[in-house]
């Protein structure tokens, strides 16, 4: 359990749900197809995957998949995820839920790519074709403004809280002295001042899948978000340098974006530390070596 208000759910609940609502789906093979800070997901046969959100609120998220994932999809170059089912909510898991068509690929990790160079210049075609769809109707309001969207000052209290929280727990293992002076360099820039666009908001590399070598696919989109697209850009530290460079070259980003970029970075990494610290280890690791990815770009100058 990450979350104080997790709803439980195993094979059990998701054969239960099948039988219910997807019954030409209920006799196929289940098996776990891993777990993230929002959702809960099992492989059903060999081309679907049951998406389960751990709590009331994050059921929130996959609302938005199901009601603006079939209207971006078509105008996406990459795969993303195709929903084949809006499950409801049942006396044995009381959440939305969904189904998906199940995409083939690995995460985006070392032994899976080939070229991050190419990966990078990839990653930033997917970003600049999402931030120009059109909008249809949607604005930053409910559950399409989230935080990622909006102002670096306005998470400022936040932020500070979870910095100190990081001096407790990692003080000893990261300079968080000089992370927080990032962040204070990049709060005190301009607000961003160009137009709304959609926001993935995650992009993180377990939400990138590869095949052949090459990124294929984006999924998970939960963050999906109408706001400023700076911290969209702050993926890229989670990459290695080529990718990021790649990517800068790419997306032609100016440095007050890049710097706010970086800042919305080492706010996702050190709020996840000291949010997870306790419970999510392997997501903890991820935030750290996001955060001295940052760090070594700021020794180079």
């Amino acid at each position: 359990m990450l979350h104080d208000d997790e709803v439980p759910v195993g094979e059990a609940v998701v054969r239960s749900l099948l039988e219910a609502q997807c019954p030409q789906w209920a006799g196929r093979p289940l098996s776990p197809a891993g777990a993230g800070t929002d959702n809960t997901m099992y492989r059903v046969g060999e081309d679907l995957l049951v998406r389960l959100p751990r709590t009331a609120d994050k059921a929130r998220s996959l609302r938005k998949e199901q009601q603006w994932l079939p209207r971006l999809a078509p105008l996406l170059a990459l795969a993303v995820p195709e929903l084949c089912h809006a499950g409801t909510p049942t006396p044995g898991f009381p959440l939305p839920w969904s189904v998906h068509r199940w995409i083939d690929g690995d995460e985006a990790q070392p032994d899976a790519v080939q070229d991050w160079a190419a990966f990078g210049t990839a990653l930033a075609g997917f970003v600049r074709e999402l931030h120009a769809i059109d909008l249809m109707g949607a604005r930053r309001a409910g559950d399409l403004s989230w935080y990622r969207g909006g102002s670096l000052k306005a998470c400022d209290e936040w932020i500070s809280t979870c910095f100190d929280a990081c001096r407790t727990s990692v003080g000893d293992e990261l300079d968080i002295e000089s992370l927080e002076r990032i962040w204070r360099t990049a709060v005190a820039l301009p607000e961003p001042s160009g137009p709304h666009v959609w926001l993935h908001g995650d992009l993180r590399p377990t939400n990138l899948l590869v095949a052949d070598g090459r990124l294929h696919a984006v999924i998970d989109f939960g963050c999906l978000c109408v706001g400023f697209p700076d911290a969209e850009h702050s993926a890229v530290w989670d990459l290695p340098p080529q990718a990021r460079h790649a990517y800068w070259s790419t997306a032609k980003l100016d440095e007050p974006t890049w710097s706010r970029a970086r800042a919305w970075a080492v706010a996702v990494g050190v709020s996840g530390i000291a949010y997870y610290r306790h419970t999510f280890p392997a997501f903890v690791a991820e935030c750290r070596a996001r955060l001295e990815a940052i760090l070594a770009d700021a020794a180079r100058g």
